[in-house]
């Protein structure tokens, strides 16, 4: 039998080193990433989401910190650390322009694993959080009130 967390290890140890052909190889072809910021469908979709990641934050990197397997499901928390330096896509479609801020976000993730490759990955953060770390603040937009 296998060993399920050795792709999750793949994906971030070249994370780490921004090497997405090294990680898109952690995937199987027909994978599915969701996030909040995103969805991919197979390898070079998800490789485009990091990609599009790894520029806005040239130096990020992800630092574990528990991991919880049950067959073949993992659970990962970690931290996503890294300097603003690029656009990032933020809700609604804008993008904000690189601040020089650094930022440290809380994530997790839930993966299933089949025939030593990813095949779901759900990526889950806070992205106000970001938004805060990268200057950024809540506000609503003013409604018509209906009399």
């Amino acid at each position: 039998m296998s060993d399920p967390r050795r792709p999750l290890e793949l994906l971030r140890k070249a994370f780490n080193r921004h090497d997405l052909d090294g990680l898109a190889d952690a995937f199987g072809h027909g994978a599915v990433l969701v996030a909040p910021d995103g969805v991919g469908q197979g390898r070079e979709e998800i490789a485009s989401y990091y990609g599009a990641f790894i520029e806005a934050f040239p130096d990020s990197k992800c630092t574990p910190w528990a991991l919880t397997i049950s067959g073949d499901t993992l659970v990962a928390e970690y931290t996503l650390s890294g300097t603003h330096k690029g656009a990032y896509l933020m809700p609604g479609g804008g993008a904000a322009e690189a601040t020089g801020r650094p930022i440290l976000v809380r994530a997790c993730s839930v993966s299933v694993v089949e025939d030593d490759l990813i095949v779901s990955h759900r990526i889950y953060y806070d992205q106000l959080e970001v938004g805060a770390q990268l200057g950024g603040a809540l506000s609503f937009e003013e409604h018509e009130r209906l009399s």
